[in-house]
């Protein structure tokens, strides 16, 4: 049975940071690789993380922030340009109907030009780029399902979709992947709420932003943070959120504001415990993966089949 793998392609925010790539997350099982937000340089950090364009089979976008959009184009083209090597079908990318479909079927207008330069030399056709768009609901709906190419018959992974709340971001999205060996639920940016909890009931891997909101709050009151903070996810709650689910390993990604010390990630990691989660937790950093089940897993379900 092939493993899940989830990486952290970015940990930032639109603030940059070094070493922290805007927001992105790559869940690979098998030979299906998806793709979860591109925000800056999320391209570097797919192939950083082993995983060629052309290996793709579909990017989701949580939202329009331009922290997790503004690479898109880059995985797109970049698709495009090394099809003279690799052959690959038009990029599919998932994205609720409104403005996350209507960003990802005009991302590519800006480079019109140099499309038709390339075309001119030697690339025989435009860059494709196939949007499947649904319309968000509080009910969670699956959103794409393929089978496994390197799994058993009827092995297939399956992403479904949320709304959040981000508001006043409309159409916000989370998602929640399930593959024969794993569960695997996305946040993107959303405050604290009931939707995420239920949706990320007993998975195995919750990958959530995290904002420091109540530690904070006095050093931002009355600044414009006050009002950005509003609209992120805080790491006390975020604390009770993964307990009350259940969850077996909290990722934290898109930290506000970014740690720069062993001292910072642990002021993320003691917000969370205070409120209540005791499970695996690990405070993101770019490329950081995590395999299930774990290699001591699968050698013991190896061990029990022969």
């Amino acid at each position: 049975m092939p493993a899940t793998t989830v990486t952290l392609t970015g940990t930032g925010v639109p603030h940059p940071s070094p070493g922290r790539a805007g927001a992105g997350v790559l869940v690979r099982c098998g030979g299906v690789a998806l793709q979860f937000d591109a925000g800056r340089a999320t391209m570097l950090r797919l192939a950083e993380a082993g995983c060629a364009a052309h290996q793709l089979s579909a990017v989701f976008i949580t939202h329009v922030h331009s922290d997790h959009v503004v690479d898109l184009a880059d995985v797109a083209l970049t698709r495009w340009v090394q099809s003279t090597l690799h052959r690959a079908s038009p990029l599919v990318v998932v994205a609720a109907h409104g403005e996350a479909s209507r960003f990802a079927e005009r991302m590519l207008e800006p480079f019109d030009d140099d499309i038709a330069v390339r075309m001119a030399h030697v690339q025989p056709r435009p860059p494709g780029v196939e949007v499947r768009s649904f319309l968000p609901s509080t009910e969670a709906q699956v959103v794409w399902r393929a089978e496994m190419p390197d799994g058993q018959p009827g092995d297939e992974v399956v992403v479904e979709a949320i709304a959040v709340h981000h508001e006043p971001v409309v159409d916000a999205v989370a998602y929640r992947v399930t593959t024969p060996t794993a569960v695997v639920v996305i946040s993107g940016d959303t405050r604290v709420c009931s939707e995420v909890r239920d949706f990320a009931l007993d998975a195995d891997v919750l990958v959530h932003e995290a904002c420091r909101v109540s530690a904070m709050a006095e050093r931002i009151a009355g600044t414009p943070f006050e009002s950005i903070f509003d609209y992120h996810a805080d790491t006390v709650a975020l604390g009770t959120l993964a307990a009350d689910a259940r969850v077996g390993h909290l990722v934290l990604t898109h930290l506000i504001p970014p740690p720069t010390t062993a001292e910072d990630e642990e002021s993320f990691r003691d917000d969370v415990r205070q409120g209540g989660y005791d499970g695996e937790l690990t405070v993101g950093f770019d490329l950081f993966s995590v395999v299930l089940p774990a290699a001591d897993d699968q050698a013991d379900a190896s061990a029990l089949t022969h």
